[in-house]
């Protein structure tokens, strides 16, 4: 932020909460993920479709694959058994639990708004032109699909040589 650099990358779910869904199970079960919930902060609580309260548990760190480490809460529903969308939201033998990280969800809503902005669609228009044709002329017209050679100097060479092939490719025609 001190630096005013924005974020116009997709994340993982960006289609699925960008997009209207037309087929009615996609639609119910959509509903029923962790970040559509209500979130009430005054008592730390979220509500689920059903009009159940899901209550602060405990804080779990979380690291990923990559070694990102992150703050995780969890929250647990104290009475699901005579819910009649428990078969709906959750296929847990208890109660419905769910773990949020508000750092995440705050990333999401930051990307998600960057994306859908005026800004953000000119830019994702231009990547499909600019970018993913590049990639595609490389591995199908010029079937490069791996490196041969190990080492990172190795690979920065084959990859240079294989973008100066690409190039005056482009130069020929």
């Amino acid at each position: 932020e001190q630096h005013h650099v924005e974020n116009f990358l997709k994340y993982n779910t960006f289609y699925q909460d960008t997009h209207r869904y037309r087929n009615p199970q996609v639609l119910r079960a959509h509903q029923f993920r962790a970040e559509h919930f209500a979130y009430d902060p005054a008592s730390d609580t979220f509500i689920c479709p059903a009009g159940k309260r899901l209550h602060f548990q405990y804080t779990s760190r979380y690291t990923s694959d990559n070694g990102y480490q992150s703050q995780r809460h969890t929250y647990e529903c104290f009475d699901c058994a005579e819910c009649p969308l428990r078969s709906q939201c959750t296929r847990a033998t208890g109660n419905r639990k769910m773990r949020i990280s508000f750092r995440l969800l705050e990333y999401r809503r930051k990307a998600r708004e960057n994306l859908t902005s005026a800004e953000g669609q000119r830019l994702r228009a231009a990547r499909s032109i600019e970018v993913e044709t590049v990639f595609g002329q490389i591995k199908h017209n010029m079937a490069f699909r791996r490196f041969h050679l190990r080492g990172l100097e190795k690979v920065k060479t084959e990859w240079g040589l294989v973008s100066i092939a690409h190039n005056l490719r482009k130069l020929a025609a």
